[in-house]
């Protein structure tokens, strides 16, 4: 999903109803309406979820951002070059 103004990659996921991509923590789907449930933060590590213990942080000491599946950075958009210093 891409941000309407700058375009940037927003995270996201598949709306239960419609299975367009929906913002990350949105309470509802701005393609169908449908209401999304709360994800448990417990329930992130279970199957499909985030584990937070395999995270790999940005390699840019400033940054905050974790390194996404493409390998670049969440926040920056840096590609990963080793562990942060």
């Amino acid at each position: 999903m891409k941000c309407p103004h700058c375009k940037a990659e927003l995270p996201s996921r598949e709306c239960p109803e419609c299975h367009e991509r929906i913002p990350l923590e949105g309470a509802f789907c701005p393609h169908c309406g449908a209401e999304i449930p709360r994800r448990d933060a417990g329930a992130e590590s279970g199957e499909g979820g985030i584990d937070f213990s395999k995270r790999i942080l940005c390699s840019d000491g400033n940054c905050i951002g974790v390194i996404n599946e493409d390998g670049v950075c969440s926040e920056c958009g840096k590609p990963y070059t080793g562990e942060a210093e």
